[in-house]
């Protein structure tokens, strides 16, 4: 694994073991426990005033406020992201908006890139527009020059996802993040794709957003979001959002989290690892045009991926020769025994998912010249997946080219 990326003594697999917990001294039980509940009693009135007082901490005057499980986990992911303070929220989408309410009121300006996950686009053309937010989605591969002629006076927030999540564009974000500075917008980045390879407080990113659902929680069996930031005047303004909005996260799913953490290094660095050998083998595949793997050498991004991660997820796009129909690959993800067909990414199994005709894009951005399936690669041995996958090729070629059309769909 990387070294430690946060400059804080030790390295990454090291601190997932020991962040969190009361520590290796401490008599009791490895884990923390799970602590639920609504209601906090406290010893006098004096002390009731003065938890009221520190809703911006992490209190515990009122359940929603959060508990000892929330607070391990938020301080965990605060380390994760190399960041200050984190507010732990349901879910992933409840990470992605709650930043945008934070941020953004009526009459503001918002740049999205074209190939934002698909629910975050929905809730900009949904209840922001309905708020009186506009949003313009813009070309994920633009520079800063490019990013400069899209701002307005009214600007207030550029949102970055980098790679994207069904496309894997790979965003200059220290070049946007300072043109958007400059300006004086705030830099929001969904970099869920990068958890702890890209850290994003070093390259001017303000808030990070990680779906904890994904490879944080690793077992594809809680929902659950992550908002983290670096300085207190983020803290402050996302913290108030995040109470007034009664944003509140299961203890258990939580608990579940930190437990799954303590996994992330070693599992991070085994699909790190089968998703660059499978890609590789699929990109000397005759059927494939491109795969899109920032990691994989030749691949659009994979210069500037090199320049700011240092390492990848096992998250990433085929793009089959033009030749071949969308009802091809659909056939082939139907013929496949060891992928699974579904929306998300990050956890033990392996999943598949047809691209073409499910994506929205509205800035031009998204054609490149064939039919495209999103691939995850979960624990199982490369050797099993890529023999399974032949005869999914397999079963491409049968089905030949007939065209078909298929409506569009915001995806996961």
């Amino acid at each position: 694994m990387p070294e430690d990326q946060s400059g804080r003594g030790h390295r990454f697999a090291t601190r997932l073991s020991h962040a969190g917990r009361a520590g290796t001294k401490i008599r009791g039980f490895v884990n923390p426990p799970v602590y639920r509940g609504s209601t906090m009693l406290h010893t006098d009135c004096a002390e009731r005033m003065d938890s009221s007082k520190l809703r911006l901490e992490q209190s515990q005057a009122y359940g929603i406020m959060g508990s000892a499980t929330h607070h391990a986990l938020e301080n965990v992911i605060a380390e994760i992201e190399g960041g200050t303070r984190c507010q732990i929220v349901s879910s992933g989408l409840a990470a992605c908006t709650v930043p945008l309410l934070t941020y953004l009121s009526a009459g503001d300006h918002c740049l999205m890139p074209d190939s934002v996950y698909g629910p975050s686009r929905a809730f900009a053309g949904g209840m922001m527009r309905r708020l009186g937010i506009e949003t313009t989605f813009y070309d994920p591969v633009i520079d800063a020059a490019g990013l400069r002629g899209l701002l307005r006076p009214n600007t207030k927030v550029l949102y970055l996802e980098s790679p994207g999540s069904h496309t894997f564009e790979v965003q200059d974000v220290p070049a946007l993040a300072e043109e958007a500075h400059r300006h004086g917008a705030r830099v929001l980045m969904d970099n869920t794709w990068g958890l702890h390879y890209f850290q994003p407080f070093r390259h001017g990113v303000d808030v990070s957003i990680q779906a904890l659902t994904k490879y944080a929680g690793g077992h594809s069996d809680i929902l659950l979001g992550s908002i983290t930031v670096a300085s207190r005047e983020d803290w402050e303004q996302l913290r108030q959002a995040a109470l007034e909005l009664g944003q509140y996260a299961s203890p258990d799913d939580c608990w579940l989290c930190l437990r799954g953490l303590r996994s992330l290094g070693v599992r991070l660095d085994q699909q790190m690892r089968s998703g660059l050998e499978v890609a590789g083998w699929l990109a000397q595949r005759p059927e494939v045009k491109q795969v899109l793997h920032p990691a994989l050498p030749g691949a659009p991004g994979h210069e500037l991926w090199r320049r700011d991660f240092t390492g990848a997820c096992s998250l990433f796009g085929v793009v089959f020769q033009p030749e071949y129909s969308r009802e091809a690959t659909q056939a082939l993800i139907d013929a496949l025994e060891l992928f699974g067909i579904g929306a998300s990414w990050g956890g033990f199994e392996s999943l598949a998912l047809p691209t073409t005709g499910l994506i929205t894009r509205t800035a031009g951005s998204g054609d490149f010249g064939g039919p495209m399936v999103r691939l995850h690669i979960g624990l199982e041995d490369p050797a099993d997946l890529m023999a399974d996958l032949e005869q999914g090729l397999a079963a491409l070629r049968r089905h030949g080219s007939q065209p078909a059309s298929v409506a569009p769909d915001p995806g996961s």
